[in-house]
């Protein structure tokens, strides 16, 4: 699990109830089942009514996603296995390559590396390679964007809620010792509305946003690995250009790559 995600909403949501308490409230004052009931799965319904249902349906993936740590192969670990690859079919040919691809863990990077162990064309090679990233990142955004459709209609169905306590009450003013409980609970939906999105939808969305940069840098620079052993480069070269990739304190200090 993603100790930075559980930490931060948990720690939300302790500092909102602990301000409520530290005011002299009743802490089930904040307890309102229907409230939640209205904002949650009436704002998901929202969201389900946008789009085709299986996006709806496939959320928990997204949520997944968000929730544990990406196993993301490390950077300069890559770029050493690319110089090395350049180097072998530098000296030794391309098709040596071969007897390597079953050491790729990496789907993405050992199909194109067999691409190229099969002759096949440098431009189709680049065309298949990139249309492979579009679909990722069309599956990247379906994601992103559920949350951040989710996220914009919570606090408009935290109102909604509010609306029909307001409602309720109205229609009960005879009874005027019930009004100040009665509004109580009317906002509280309100109040769980935008704690929902802003405390926990926005901040998967933005999770999402940052393994789908992370993941689309380290395929960017297996793609142009993959182009520089197709076309020859010297390893040397095609090192220097793949750390422009990391941030300069992550270079090896030998490197030639500047600022």
């Amino acid at each position: 699990m993603d100790i930075a995600t559980i930490s931060g909403i948990s720690g939300g949501l302790i500092i909102i109830v602990a301000a409520f308490i530290i005011g002299g409230n009743d802490i089930m004052g904040l307890v309102n089942v229907p409230s939640v009931v209205v904002v949650i799965f009436g704002s998901f319904a929202g969201v389900m009514a946008s789009g085709p249902l299986s996006k709806a349906l496939g959320f928990t993936k997204y949520l997944n996603i968000a929730l544990r740590v990406p196993v993301f192969q490390n950077k300069m670990e890559l770029i050493n296995q690319l110089v090395q690859f350049a180097d072998n079919a530098r000296k030794e040919g391309l098709l040596s390559l071969d007897d390597s691809l079953n050491e790729v863990e990496d789907d993405f990077l050992r199909g194109g590396l067999r691409l190229v162990v099969d002759g096949t064309d440098p431009d189709v090679i680049k065309r298949i390679l990139y249309t492979n990233l579009d679909q990722v990142e069309s599956r990247h955004e379906d994601g992103i964007g559920f949350f951040q459709k989710w996220a914009k209609l919570a606090p408009a169905f935290g109102m909604i809620g509010t609306l029909l306590g307001l409602i309720g009450m109205m229609a009960n003013l005879e009874d005027t010792a019930s009004i100040g409980p009665n509004m109580a609970v009317a906002l509280v939906t309100t109040l769980y509305g935008s704690v929902f999105a802003n405390l926990i939808l926005s901040p998967i969305q933005f999770k999402l946003e940052d393994r789908h940069k992370e993941e689309m840098q380290i395929k960017e620079i297996m793609v142009q690995g993959i182009l520089s052993i197709q076309s020859g480069d010297n390893p040397r070269i095609l090192e220097d250009k793949l750390l422009t990739f990391l941030p300069p304190a992550d270079r090896p200090a030998q490197s030639a790559s500047g600022d």
